[in-house]
């Protein structure tokens, strides 16, 4: 069992940055996969980033490539995602996903765990 809570979501410029990060509950955290997701008003839940148990594995969307980036510390079972370079389209509610395994995968329905979100909003 794994419970996610995400922080660090707020209101910035565009072209600004800002860092959220998961802080994560229960003894098996470097066993889980972890991803980011978001969801804009009206829109479906997206994949943003996702990293695996290691570290040593991460996927990202086109759309935050070169943007974004997740890492992990697994000894403060947390995981965070650097943002730059924001844009009005990246406002959204922020999601922190765990996955029992090692692999990161780019579907909602893959992940078990979800935290309760942040608001992220860029204005332009």
């Amino acid at each position: 069992q794994v419970q996610l809570v995400e922080s660090g979501g707020g209101l910035v410029q565009a072209g600004g940055s800002l860092r959220l990060s998961c802080a994560a509950s229960g003894r098996t955290f470097s066993s889980y996969a972890m991803g980011w997701f978001r969801q804009a008003p009206g829109k479906e839940r997206e994949f943003v980033a996702g990293i695996s148990w290691s570290g040593g594995s991460t996927k990202y969307a086109d759309s935050v490539k070169g943007r974004f980036t997740i890492s992990r510390d697994n000894a403060k079972k947390t995981v965070y995602l650097q943002m730059n370079s924001l844009k009005s389209e990246d406002t959204a509610v922020y999601y922190c996903a765990a996955r029992g395994g090692t692999y990161v995968y780019p579907t909602a329905g893959q992940y078990n765990y979800w935290g309760q979100g942040t608001q992220v909003t860029v204005s332009s």
